[in-house]
């Protein structure tokens, strides 16, 4: 990924990591569009950062993924980036029958919503001389949090549909990425104040550098993921579990 001169649309960039990740982007030469569903919203962006692109769009609603590409095609013909940022992070205790509608939800916006921006926008993409899929996945996609299970599951599921559209697109011009954010200082989940969460500017400094450094990288690792993405295949498994089980009973 070229992150000079491409041209990325970010559903779900509205805050936290994805608006960091598409202001870094815009710094470094790139043309970003954010996506998201409150109309206010991109516009108090639009408003404060000049040169955004912003995009209505519910990753929910496969009918405003549609008329989001038509208008993207229309505006940004030059397209050949998209990032499939949008998540949602909520606890759920699985004793309560309540939890299934965050379970239902959580699919929704993590697993369903990535896979059907692929499918919208890869014949466009697969179009272009050079282009780049990047999904978003997590530490927790390789050693869960008691506290999210669902959460945990779309991630591990991002990983895996990762793979194997890397693999089918191996012949294409489409370059696949998967970025794996440990826990970051955002609203997600009420961590912008955590201590045991990665400073936001901190992760984005490190995610830049890793794409500038690693243009062909297939995963973007932060020092901070690897204790999680690596635990498995080191026999730290167990260990990490532990830890971060004593998180969620505490």
């Amino acid at each position: 990924m070229d992150i000079t001169s491409s041209t990325v649309f970010i559903p779900g960039a509205t805050s936290g990591i994805g608006l960091g990740l598409a202001l870094r982007l815009q710094a470094a030469g790139s043309t970003v569009i954010v996506g998201g569903r409150r109309t206010e919203l991109l516009q108090q962006i639009a408003t404060e950062h000049p040169g955004i692109g912003t995009v209505e769009i519910d990753t929910t609603d496969p009918a405003s993924i549609a008329a989001a590409r038509a208008d993207l095609a229309q505006l940004y013909p030059a397209l050949d980036a998209l990032v499939t940022m949008a998540r949602i992070m909520e606890p759920e205790d699985l004793r309560d029958p309540a939890s299934l509608d965050v379970a239902e939800r959580t699919i929704a916006v993590n697993l369903l919503g990535p896979i059907r921006l692929v499918h919208a926008f890869l014949p466009a993409l697969l179009a272009r001389p050079s282009a780049t899929v990047m999904t978003v996945s997590s530490g927790l996609a390789y050693v869960p949090l008691a506290a999210t299970p669902t959460y945990n599951a779309t991630k591990a599921a991002i990983h895996s549909f990762t793979e194997s559209l890397r693999v089918q697109l191996t012949k294409s011009s489409v370059q696949v990425i998967e970025l794996v954010p440990p826990a970051t200082r955002t609203t997600l989940m009420g961590q912008q104040n955590s201590d045991v969460a990665m400073p936001l500017e901190e992760f984005l400094t490190e995610v830049m550098d890793l794409l500038k450094t690693r243009p062909d990288a297939e995963q973007i690792l932060v020092e901070r993921v690897k204790w999680q993405r690596n635990a498995e295949a080191e026999g730290r498994y167990q260990d990490v579990l532990n830890v971060l089980s004593a998180r969620y009973r505490d």
